[in-house]
């Protein structure tokens, strides 16, 4: 098993992105990169800890490949926005890749190039690359959100949306049963 983290805004949107992907063990929300210990989601929330609200990611690689998880970071969420996604403002909301080691350190700064050059996007990425540091995991009703809760409003108009176009985008990666529905 891998690992991968990435803070892309909203992290009830990351994981249920994440947690359809084949290859993908577990998706655990949670938060990294500041410097208030043990940190809870209402301190998170007033700005002040440093933190960014992530996703850990244990994945088989032999399944899919860290490259295959960062294009699909970078294809849902927005990139070029600092310290926002959508309607998500603040610093717990930056895009970044907390890396592991030099091989994912480089193949994030290597997509981060790929996606500039492509020309999807017509601002700057400004996704950060860090060190990974100590994980924090989210508190225990923000696991599993979206499955937990998908006919709550936000599901339904932000996240299900998002998946929806996911999977058209990506269905080769998808696990059969979210192909089925």
């Amino acid at each position: 098993m891998q690992t991968a983290i990435f803070g892309g805004g909203c992290f009830w949107c990351t994981e249920a992105i994440f947690q359809t992907l084949r290859g993908v063990e577990l998706v655990s929300p949670g938060y990294m990169g500041g410097y208030t210990p043990h940190p809870t989601y209402m301190e998170i929330c007033q700005g002040d800890t440093g933190h960014a609200e992530v996703i850990k990611i244990d994945f088989d690689e032999s399944v899919i490949g860290y490259s295959d998880l960062l294009q699909v970071f970078f294809n849902t969420h927005n990139p070029t926005t600092r310290n926002r996604q959508g309607n998500d403002r603040g610093a717990q909301y930056r895009s970044v890749v907390f890396y592991q080691d030099a091989a994912q350190r480089d193949m994030a700064a290597a997509m981060i190039g790929q996606v500039a050059a492509s020309g999807m996007y017509e601002k700057e990425i400004v996704t950060e690359l860090a060190h990974a540091a100590a994980f924090y995991p989210a508190e225990t009703y923000h696991q599993d959100y979206f499955i937990k809760n998908r006919h709550k409003p936000y599901c339904s108009f932000v996240i299900q949306p998002k998946l929806d176009k996911f999977t058209v985008a990506f269905g080769q990666l998808l696990r059969p049963e979210f192909l089925e529905k």
